[in-house]
């Protein structure tokens, strides 16, 4: 563990003392994510590729055997929130207490004996940036309650809890791949997963070593997952299997995309949202293909590609990511696209490390002249999943 991780832990440990009075049993922490390629075919059962970042959410975590839950945030403030385990119940809270307690829910509901925990949290993921603040949340919990209770459950076991709570809880209709970035990546390593059957092959993904950087743009535009246009999305996209007769879009190969479009008839919104589905399962593969080849520079277009379809096919784009996107693109960048969820949040740059200056002060001077909030750029570094620290 690095010295500044170390820091970290130190600092949550001592937190926890303070508001509980004993030390934690423990100290956990879960990163954030990027989502390479891939965008909105987990819930399809398709292909996406993300990697975990350095920014994590940290956990001191001791058990308690008497059905009480209590909870406290660093980046929140106010006081310990306490909670009866036996008396979680699905969307019954609207807060941020949401995401921990949903998790302690679908533990029990799954039939693992979790009676209770205190819990203290500090996050350095930024949160409705779409990078996945929610789930590195949840996934320490997780990893935590598996490590106090001796449950034995595996990354990809506790990524499926996790994403339970978040749908039935919490009440938000994502997908498995967050949760599972966050559990399963590995440093220097983009994650290409099935979530269909969780398979999962770890992409060696060395930036550095090939002159390239990739950024991360934070549009400081916010968004929620749990608001209608995610949902009807995703109700389009089964809608659009349904009428195929496939249980998922993942099942339409992109060799047959023409004939299946002319199935659908006139309906153009169904059309839309098919079409991109498709069309970035053949992208995450061909980024896959493209890697394990050596050539990594040539997934510049292919990110680029990306975008174009969620902003014209899913429309789930907004004016600042696409002002991230051309702006880069224009000063030299190798390929550009949104990233996560969509309604705002990052877009990712792909460039060449003596473009890097270049390409950050033409984003931001964009930004200024569109009146925009000004955007906060860092570099996107393949880092280590969930684990614990201390």
């Amino acid at each position: 563990m690095s010295e500044a991780s170390e820091t970290v832990a130190g600092a949550v440990a001592e937190r926890f003392r303070e508001l509980y009075g004993a030390d934690p049993q423990g100290v956990w922490a879960a990163p954030g994510r990027v989502n390479l390629i891939g965008e909105h075919t987990d819930y399809n059962d398709g292909f996406v590729m993300p990697f975990a970042l350095p920014h994590t959410t940290v956990a001191a975590v001791s058990r308690r055997d008497d059905g009480v839950l209590r909870l406290h945030s660093a980046d929140v403030g106010g006081d310990v929130v306490e909670l009866g385990v036996d008396a979680l119940e699905p969307e019954s809270d609207q807060g941020w207490t949401a995401y921990p307690s949903g998790v302690v829910w679908a533990l029990v509901q799954a039939g693992h004996p979790v009676t209770g925990a205190d819990i203290h949290l500090t996050s350095t993921v930024p949160t409705g940036a779409g990078l996945s603040s929610s789930a590195a949340l949840e996934v320490v919990v997780a990893l935590a309650l598996n490590d106090l209770y001796d449950l034995g459950l595996k990354g990809w076991q506790l990524a499926r809890l996790c994403q339970r709570g978040e749908n039935v809880y919490v009440g938000a209709p994502v997908g498995i791949m967050d949760q599972t970035a966050s559990a399963c990546c590995a440093a220097g390593h983009a994650l290409f997963l099935d979530t269909r059957d969780l398979a999962q092959r770890q992409i060696p993904f060395d930036l550095a070593a090939e002159g390239l950087r990739l950024l991360v743009v934070d549009t400081q535009v916010k968004h929620e997952h749990s608001t209608g246009e995610y949902g009807k999305r995703r109700a389009g996209c089964e809608k659009g299997a349904a009428l195929l007769g496939v249980d998922a879009l993942r099942d339409i190969p992109y060799a047959e995309l023409d004939a299946a479009l002319g199935r659908l008839g006139d309906d153009e919104e169904v059309r839309r949202l098919v079409r991109h589905v498709v069309t970035e399962d053949e992208r995450v593969e061909r980024v896959v293909s493209l890697l394990e080849s050596g050539e990594t520079r040539a997934i510049g277009p292919v990110l680029t590609e990306g975008h174009a379809s969620l902003r014209d096919d899913f429309r789930v784009s907004c004016p600042e990511l696409d002002l991230v996107v051309d702006s880069a693109l224009s000063a030299g960048a190798l390929g550009a696209r949104m990233t996560g969820g969509g309604f705002g949040g990052s877009a990712i740059v792909l460039a060449e490390v003596a473009d890097v200056d270049t390409v950050t002060k033409a984003v931001e001077e964009a930004f200024a002249t569109a009146g925009f909030t000004p955007p906060r750029v860092f570099e996107a570094v393949p880092s280590a999943g969930a684990r614990r620290v201390r």
